[in-house]
Order: structure tokens, then sequence, then C-alpha cells
């Protein structure tokens, strides 16, 4: 019984692994073709897989495509999110944060740059579950910013800022820095660095 067991095991870890690295491929191709460019086929053809194959693990091009939203998710987690939080609450804090949020942007993970502000562009007018996972990725990054920016004000910080307005004017320069570096145009990135400079020194 332990072997039948060990062998079951060993294929949902192998099916794990091969979910988790066709995903990976799926958010690096939407981040140049859009979700929507994605199609099971077309990482059947790029991965040198079968299409029943990735069909067997994701079964529809939606759940392709929201398996590419979530790993961009844990991407930007794993390179923004959780090593800034370990830094004390406060303007230190944002700080890393928004340094870590340009460098995901200088340095991006997908070839296409960040894959939030191009999803985002793309199902923003669309309905459905992808569209709904795009904007709730975001809406949580964004509700994170600002509940650090009030802990931040209650340890005497960005006195009389509004925590909101501050957020969302952070991740409108950064937003811009993403299109500037796509563009190819650093001194636009370099001026978004300083705006963002601006805004934290308050």
């Amino acid at each position: 019984m332990g072997s039948m067991t060990q062998l079951t095991d060993q294929r949902l870890a192998k099916g794990a692994r091969a979910r988790a690295s066709i995903a990976r491929r799926a958010a690096e191709l939407a981040s140049v073709a859009g979700l929507d460019g994605i199609s099971i086929g077309m990482l059947a053809t790029d991965l040198g897989i079968s299409k029943s194959g990735i069909a067997t693990l994701f079964g529809t091009k939606e759940a392709l495509q929201l398996a590419a939203v979530q790993t961009a998710r844990e991407v930007f987690i794993e390179r923004v999110i959780a090593p800034s939080l370990r830094e004390p609450a406060g303007i230190g804090r944002i700080r890393t944060l928004i340094e870590r949020w340009f460098a995901h942007i200088d340095e991006p993970p997908f070839p296409g740059g960040c894959f939030r502000v191009a999803t985002l562009a793309e199902f923003s007018s669309k309905q459905g579950p992808v569209r709904d996972a795009v904007v709730a990725d975001r809406d949580e990054w964004l509700a994170l910013l600002t509940t650090e920016i009030r802990k931040a004000q209650q340890l005497g910080d960005f006195a009389g800022a509004d925590p909101e307005q501050l957020m969302f004017e952070l991740d409108a320069v950064v937003s811009a820095a993403n299109i500037a570096r796509q563009v190819g145009d650093p001194a636009r990135v370099d001026a978004a660095r300083a705006i963002a400079d601006r805004l934290l020194a308050g």
C-alpha cells in the first residue's frame, strides 16, 4: 500500500511541477502577446509538449489564463512584497516597497515588462473571471500599499498626507516608468524615480 501512495505522491508532485512550469511560461508569453494571445496549442508548440498534456493539467484556455495571473502574482509577492515586509513598519518599509517595485520594472521577470500593467490594459474593459483576477490582484496590492502608508502615519511619517492619494500618485508614477522602460526611454524611468523620491520625502 505504501508504495502505491508513494507512486501517487510522485505523480502529483510531477504534475504540480509541470503545471507550475507551464503556468510560468504562459505568464511570460502573455506579458508579450496578452492573456488572450495565449492558448493551449501555442504553449504546446512553444514547450514541445502535446496539447492533450496541457489540456489535462489546465482543461481550458481560461484556466490557463488564470494560472498565468496567479503565477505573475506569486512572482511579484516573492520579489517585491515579501522582502519589504521584513523591514520594520514605517517609511523605511515603504521606501523598500517602492525601490523593489522599480527594480521589478527595471529587471522584469517577464519579457513584456510588468505583467500587471500589460494585462490590466488588456482586460479592464472585458468581463469574466480573468478580468476579475487581474483587477483583484491590483486592488490587493494597492490596498497593501495604502495600509503601509497608514501604518507609517501612525509612526509619525507623511503627516497630513491622504494615504489613498499618495498610493494613487505612486502607482501612476511607477506605471509610467514601466511604459518608459518598455519603449526604451531610460531618462523618463529616472524622472519617475525622482518623482517617487519627492513623494516619499513628503
